[in-house]
């Protein structure tokens, strides 16, 4: 790693399904705190909270890390990263890792592999990941969102969807074993001068109708890399399901 790469975890108060979830504790320790300490373990100059909440900000910035204020209109996550890009004075060629404060065992090798992507692919103005889908049910899964690529990595669509769609298959509700279908990983990195542009975008119908913030940068022309991820994804904290499953991982 390089002094370009800097992490940014967005951290928003409210969560339909868990209020307050970065400070939530959880076998004693803060969401928020947990996804600091995994994150820190990437080698990067600068890693920064973009919260909504003073609590939070109050929170992280007790535990020696640093916070900033960011508006409580953004309607996506990258919007929120933007701000802190233009608060922060980031250079253009700057990589900024979205790191998920929710997904606190995500692997490190597999944020080496976001950068590594980026820093390969000049043409890319984000990078992402994805994991192989291996049943018709989580195909079919409007939760999981799936997406296409061309012979070079390159994303061609994202959606929630089954996609691509094979009549001969899915008749019969059977994977096409032909094609390689693909679970998108929410993990990110974008370069600097992208966010500073992104975020002056209008959103889109695509983004819209999906409900999807990456058909915003490719409808407007900005090209995806996305990499199959080396190390399998844990689940992210979304439930009080999941609290209790994280904790016994924990304590193990």
């Amino acid at each position: 790693m390089n002094s370009d790469i800097v992490i940014c975890i967005p951290a928003r108060y409210q969560s339909t399904r868990l209020p307050g979830k970065p400070l939530i504790e959880i076998a004693g320790k803060p969401l928020i705190i947990w996804a600091l300490e995994s994150a820190k373990t990437i080698k990067a100059k600068q890693m920064v909270v973009a919260t909504d909440d003073l609590r939070i900000k109050e929170l992280v910035e007790s535990h020696g890390y640093r916070a900033l204020m960011t508006s409580i209109e953004h309607s996506t996550g990258t919007d929120r990263v933007a701000e802190v890009v233009k608060k922060m004075s980031w250079s253009d060629d700057t990589i900024v890792v979205n790191y998920q404060g929710d997904e606190p065992m995500t692997p490190s090798a597999n944020i080496e592999q976001l950068i590594n992507a980026l820093v390969d692919n000049p043409q890319a103005s984000i990078a992402t990941l994805y994991q192989q889908v291996h049943n018709y049910s989580d195909l079919i899964n409007s939760n999981n969102v799936k997406l296409v690529t061309d012979e070079n990595d390159y994303a061609l669509y994202f959606s929630r969807s089954a996609i691509p769609y094979s009549r001969e298959c899915f008749n019969s509700q059977q994977l096409d074993t032909k094609v390689i279908y693909k679970h998108h990983i929410g993990l990110y990195a974008y370069r600097a001068g992208f966010l500073k542009d992104f975020s002056s975008l209008e959103s889109t119908v695509l983004e819209e109708t999906e409900c999807l913030e990456q058909l915003r940068a490719m409808s407007y022309g900005y090209k995806i890399i996305a990499k199959q991820a080396q190390e399998p994804m844990p689940h992210g904290i979304d439930t009080p399901e999941d609290i209790v499953r994280f904790e016994k991982e924990v304590n193990q």
